[in-house]
């Protein structure tokens, strides 16, 4: 299993990850270290266990305000999903409502022609 150097609050840690994911672990650790040192700046020293834990909190803050949104876009997304086939729906029952009335028409037209035909005199 591959091992990977991150450097959290200026200290590192080694780590072990999945092959293929190192880069990927490096890129998260960077991230989390941003919050950390974003969090010092604020709030100033106040122990590195008590830091850590403050960023961590931030950061499932963050992820929960993250899946509040998915969860709205899903349900947005369902409801579209929904108004189309509704639509589609009604579409359908549109066509053939116009089909049945293009039927009737046809019916009436070709009454209407046999009737000409059987009342028209006939050429000499």
């Amino acid at each position: 299993m591959p091992e990977v150097n991150v450097e959290i609050n200026g200290r590192r840690y080694r780590m072990a990850c999945e092959e293929g994911q190192q880069k990927h672990l490096i890129a998260l650790a960077e991230r989390f270290n941003t919050q950390v040192e974003g969090l010092k700046g604020a709030v100033g020293e106040i122990g590195d266990t008590r830091l850590t834990v403050m960023a961590g909190i931030a950061v499932v803050d963050e992820l929960a305000e993250a899946e509040k949104k998915i969860a709205r876009l899903e349900a947005e997304v369902a409801e579209l999903t929904q108004a189309g086939h509704e639509i589609a729906d009604e579409l359908e029952r549109t066509e053939q409502s116009f089909a049945a009335k293009l039927e009737d028409a046809t019916r009436v037209l070709e009454s209407v022609a046999t009737t000409l035909d059987a009342t028209a005199p006939l050429p000499s």
